[in-house]
């Protein structure tokens, strides 16, 4: 996902074939139970499935397009590995254009293998960075 990108609901030109959209946009969904690297870009352009624009699929494309180049990518787990449980978060602070609510996820590692992440935007408002991540 193209990080000067700020997709909002206030786009002008509204996409053809909705339908089409909520397609591709489903089977992203289903893709990030495998591939998470996809999880964030997913969860911006779902959030306009009941209305999107050309700019919303242009997003829709670039993502499929990652994946097209990148196959092979996914989730892999060796059979031998340390057993280190290492986790990780971190929140943006009110970047949604339109509600102004922070989007905060984490992942979390068993050795050099994922096995459990998410990334969601929060219920309330955050008035500090410090607010955001907590």
């Amino acid at each position: 996902m193209d990080y000067k990108l700020h997709l909002s609901s206030e786009c002008a030109t509204p996409f053809h074939d909705p339908e089409l959209y909520r397609t591709l946009v489903g089977k992203l969904i289903y893709l990030t139970t495998t591939m998470p690297d996809i999880s964030y870009a997913t969860q911006q352009v779902s959030q306009f499935m009941s209305n999107p624009s050309t700019v919303h699929y242009k997003a829709v494309e670039r993502i499929l397009r990652y994946l097209k180049s990148a196959p092979t990518t996914g989730l892999f787990y060796p059979s031998k590995g340390s057993f280190h449980l290492k986790a990780y978060t971190d929140s943006d602070w009110a970047a949604c254009v339109d509600t102004h609510r922070s989007v905060s996820g984490y992942c979390v590692y068993l050795g050099d293998s994922i096995i459990s992440w998410k990334s969601k935007k929060q219920k309330t408002l955050s008035r500090s960075s410090c607010e955001a991540e907590y």
